[in-house]
């Protein structure tokens, strides 16, 4: 009995204790590290998919913010708007810093800036030339003509691209510029600067977009740019404010890890184009010679590779069509009898192909025309090889089988009622002959009946190492 009042005894003193124990205050989470994520380089998909994630991470841990440390010369517009909307909805603030010193965050970089809760830059840096730009649509006015010559201009565009390309340039250049107005009208930023960046190309150095209220901060480094920060109020996506404590605050910088690498690498246009043809290679080798079978494993993988890395590119599937149907001409080349006609056909198609493959002109995302017809010639060349091989084996008489018997030269080995037998190529058959024959006579096969081997007797004189009798 005593036992079991000391026991609810204890029971009751750890009840009471935890009760006692202090708990964080819900809708108040203890203050989070800094975050820092930075982006160099050109913005593509494998760059949206590491902003994602790693702002989603951050908003779990209650970070106190993050810092998108940026350098780059800008890219696609589909991975530049994925990160705007992970920022617009982020719980926590999010501070776009344009550095080190000599960094620049142009195109859609700058559109990323206006975005964010905070703009800062480095000394030294830039931004702005947010003008976007698609193959096909033309050039539309001269960034940084001034309005007397706008007339004059879409004249001359028009002339050189028509009027449909110059239509769709200047809807792509209104619709950019509404985007980034509404930005700039949704974080109190100079809108008026934010449309010359995307009607005219403007650009802005650090000093410039602080006085002209493009940014709020000029920062040397990280720890200045956090000094700075320190008791900031901020306004996130739900309305609430924040204010920020970012003094003495623990710094977390975040780089992309194995996945984001390769989902760079294979995001390369260059990359996928060069995958696509292995994958071609592959299973044309593995349908020529079946039972191979790495050909076909090793070109299976690279053509879904590059069929993933097509559906995250903007490609033109139209290019795409050019390009197998270029490689699928040079195939033909190596066996019909076009006289080259398929070969030159199918390099052509290649080139355009590859030319009509990228659906855009943003930095990084572009193949050079000498890598399409280094690669086409390439092609053609390991074709045909392969292909003038595979002929000269198909006009080589047969090394194998039954019918590489014929002509073949024999040694008698046993002579009895039941039959004839000789050694032919390491094997014992049964042989038929118009002539006697003994055992230790040489023959030649000249003819197959079933499983017996017509032979005829050679002028030679007999093996006798061999006697009747041996083993058959």
């Amino acid at each position: 009995m005593r036992r079991i009042i000391w026991a609810l005894v204890a029971l009751g003193l750890l009840i009471i204790g935890f009760l006692l124990i202090p708990r964080p205050v819900a809708g108040a989470p203890a203050t989070g590290p800094a975050v820092v994520l930075r982006i160099d380089g050109v913005i593509g998909p494998a760059t949206a998919d590491f902003v994602t994630h790693q702002l989603a991470r951050a908003a779990e841990r209650h970070a106190e913010l993050a810092v998108l440390a940026m350098d780059t010369p800008g890219g696609l517009d589909t991975a530049m708007r994925a990160i705007i909307k992970d920022i617009l909805s982020s719980p926590i603030p999010i501070v776009a810093w344009v550095g080190p010193k000599g960094a620049r965050a142009a195109s859609a970089g700058t559109y990323i800036l206006y975005a964010s809760h905070v703009a800062a830059m480095a000394p030294a840096t830039n931004l702005g030339a947010a003008t976007p730009v698609a193959i096909g649509l033309g050039g539309g006015r001269s960034p940084g003509a001034d309005d007397g010559d706008k007339a004059s201009n879409k004249d001359q565009d028009r002339k050189e691209h028509g009027a449909s390309g110059d239509t769709m340039m200047e809807k792509a250049r209104n619709d950019a510029a509404a985007y980034i107005r509404s930005l700039a009208q949704l974080r109190g930023r100079n809108a008026d600067f934010a449309e010359r960046a995307v009607r005219d190309a403007a650009s802005l150095s650090a000093e410039d977009a602080l006085a002209g209220g493009v940014i709020e901060l000029i920062a040397q480094d990280e720890a200045e740019l956090l000094a700075k920060l320190d008791g900031r109020t901020v306004k996130l996506s739900d309305g609430t404010t924040r204010h920020l404590a970012t003094a003495s605050i623990t710094v977390e910088r975040v780089t992309p890890d194995w996945r984001n690498r390769l989902l760079s690498l294979i995001s390369n246009p260059q990359l996928a184009l060069i995958l696509m043809m292995i994958g071609i290679y592959g299973l044309y080798f593995e349908f020529t010679t079946p039972g191979t079978a790495v050909p076909g494993v090793t070109g299976l993988i690279c053509l879904m590779l590059a069929l993933y890395a097509f559906h995250l590119l903007p490609v033109n599937w139209a290019g795409v069509a050019l390009l197998l149907v270029g490689a699928s001409m040079m195939i033909a080349e190596a066996f019909l009898p076009s006289f080259g006609a398929l070969g030159v056909g199918g390099i052509v198609a290649f080139v355009i192909g590859g030319l009509f493959l990228m659906d855009t002109d943003a930095p990084g995302y572009g193949i050079p025309l000498g890598f399409l017809i280094g690669l086409s010639t390439a092609s053609a060349a390991l074709l045909f090889a392969v292909g003038s091989f595979a002929a000269r084996t198909r006009r080589q008489p047969v090394v194998s089988g039954r019918e590489n018997m014929i002509g073949a030269v024999a040694t008698v080995r046993s002579v009895t009622p039941d039959g004839t037998w000789a050694f032919v190529q390491g094997e014992s058959w049964r042989v038929s002959s118009p002539a006697p024959l003994v055992p230790g006579a040489r023959v030649r096969v000249v003819g197959l009946d079933g499983l017996t081997l017509r032979v005829e007797p050679l002028a030679s004189t007999p093996d006798t190492t061999l006697t009747e009798g041996s083993p058959s």
